[in-house]
């Protein structure tokens, strides 16, 4: 049954006699509780921070004083109390509340700064068990949602950025916060709760290997608030989750203009894709382009890998993401600064490779520090009408996998490898994905088309386009392997790939009619190998 509201109305102006100070986090709260006490307010304070205060010769009162009660239990029980909590939601124009105010003897609170246990931190850092159960936070939750609760006659503030606009406030108002000024704190508050709770059931949720849990929560932290979205008339944000993966939401942009969130979506799709590519193998580059790779390669120099990816369809690759799987050197700089490109992300940088790209002041430059481990587990989202499509992360790499021969002729080790370059590709391509490769470069990529015999045909078209634009006597594709991301549901799509000059074939099988693609793979003397794992990507 709902509460009912006495529906007193809420005042536009409230002064701010009294603050608690309690955080975890103590930029800028020595400097906040300097302004405080220049407007007269009394300063009650918890802990660290008030030692803080104190040190800085400022007059600050224990928690304990106000509580009558010691802080116990490590700090664990300070603030979970009656005259906390009293102070903190009473309504203040509701005769009721001030009467058991006057008779508990609890003073009122008027402003409460409070931010909490870094657990997103320690989770972050990969803490063990009982050290990041340690760092959730229960006081500091309770007292944020009592104070956002009681807006009308509390101010509450959780993040340091706050604080500039909460002295000016003060400045500006004579000691004073505006109605509308608490209601967008507190609309903020419960935000900053609802992302902390959201980081520690989601915590709980890998720790125990519950992979979809009865409640599932999203949040995030704003890192940037972005120009437009996908299309200039849509408003977007970038907001990170604390998860400690390589990649474009934990990299440092070294130079260039904003990211925006087209260059986001490809760069997460680009080093993600360049993750299944051990450096310690060999040297690799994918060139990405709305989303789907135009070029993946491998070379003896990572310099030949860009140029070999590059080869691959360099119409398509301008204007395109580069994701690198070792240090950009400078004379791989050298060679992508030949060709428009927005972005470049590589776990380091040398020195002389910044250089170079600082020629080009708007080429964006992202450094993430190492790779993602296309092995680890994790999940991904995406927003449907009234909810959203949660999975766990396409973590199934062919490295994993029991090959099956399924044709009379097995493939040779040449083949084999092409085969496996292919499939790894194919995994990052948007469905249907018909992957053509040869000595560890992509040959022709098709993706995203509704049939999949188009997908066949259309990297079979971008590679013969690709062999007359670098003057090749014939297409990649001849001699070829050629990866299907899903099963052929008829032979016309494997027949379109081997009359492109593919000898081998990759695809998960499981269609009704495998023994039909089987059996024209056998009658072209081709190889096939079934995967038994599916790569859909939409």
């Amino acid at each position: 049954m709902a509460v009912v509201s006495k529906k007193i109305p809420a005042p536009d102006r409230i002064r701010i006699r009294t603050a608690l100070l309690s955080v975890s986090d103590k930029t800028g709260i020595v400097e906040l509780a300097q302004a405080l006490t220049e407007q007269g307010v009394k300063l009650i304070s918890t802990g660290g921070t008030h030692k803080a205060i104190a040190a800085a010769g400022l007059a600050v009162t224990d928690v304990s004083e106000v509580t009558g009660f010691p802080e116990i239990m490590d700090g664990r029980v300070k603030t979970l109390h009656p005259a906390v909590h009293g102070g903190l939601l009473a309504i203040r124009d509701d005769a009721e509340h001030t009467d058991s105010m006057k008779e508990h003897g609890i003073e009122g609170i008027d402003l409460a700064v409070i931010n909490l246990y870094p657990f997103e931190e320690v989770r972050a850092a990969g803490g063990d068990y009982p050290t990041t159960v340690e760092n959730i936070d229960i006081g500091g939750p309770a007292m944020i949602r009592a104070s956002a609760k009681n807006h009308a006659y509390v101010t509450i503030v959780t993040d340091p950025s706050d604080y500039p606009a909460l002295i000016e406030a003060l400045r500006t108002n004579e000691g004073q916060t505006v109605y509308a000024f608490r209601q967008k704190l507190a609309a903020k508050a419960y935000a900053r709760t609802a992302a902390y709770d959201t980081a520690i059931s989601n915590w709980f949720a890998e720790a125990l290997d519950i992979e979809m849990p009865r409640y599932r929560t999203i949040g995030g932290v704003l890192k940037e608030e972005m120009r437009y979205g996908e299309n200039p008339h849509q408003s977007a944000g970038f907001y990170v989750t604390g998860e400690n993966r390589p990649g474009v939401a934990t990299a440092k942009l070294l130079q260039g203009k904003q990211l925006s969130y087209n260059n986001i979506n490809d760069t997460d799709g680009a080093f993600e894709l360049i993750g299944e590519f051990s450096p310690e193998k060999a040297p690799a580059c994918a060139i990405i382009k709305h989303a789907n790779p135009c070029g993946v390669a491998t070379g003896p120099t990572l310099k030949d890998a860009y140029l070999r990816a590059l080869a691959c369809d360099s119409t398509s690759a301008f204007g395109g993401i580069i994701a690198l799987n070792q240090l950009l050197d400078g004379e791989t700089a050298e060679e992508i600064v030949k060709l428009f490109t927005e972005v470049i992300i590589a776990p380091e940088v040398s020195e002389e490779a910044k250089a170079i790209i600082a020629r080009k002041p708007n080429l964006r430059l992202l450094v993430t520090g190492g790779l993602p481990d296309p092995r680890s587990r994790g999940i991904t989202a995406k927003t449907v009408s009234g909810g959203l499509l949660v999975q766990t992360r396409d973590n199934g790499l062919i490295e994993d996998i029991d090959l099956r021969v399924v044709t009379k002729r097995a493939p040779t080790p040449t083949e084999l490898e092409d085969m496996k370059f292919a499939y790894k590709v194919a995994k990052h391509v948007k469905s249907n994905a018909i992957v053509y490769a040869r000595d560890g470069q992509t040959a022709g990529i098709g993706a995203g088309q509704m049939s999949r015999v188009d997908s066949a045909r259309i990297a079979a078209i971008k590679a013969e386009e690709a062999a007359k634009a670098m003057g090749w006597a014939e297409p990649m594709t001849k001699g070829s392997a050629v990866a299907s991301e899903a099963f052929f549901p008829f032979a016309d799509g494997l027949l379109s790939a081997i009359a492109a000059g593919a000898t081998a074939v990759i695809q998960p099988g499981g269609s009704m009619r495998d023994d039909e693609v089987i059996a024209a793979a056998d009658e072209h003397g081709v190889a096939m190998v079934f995967t038994g794992m599916r790569h859909f990507r939409h």
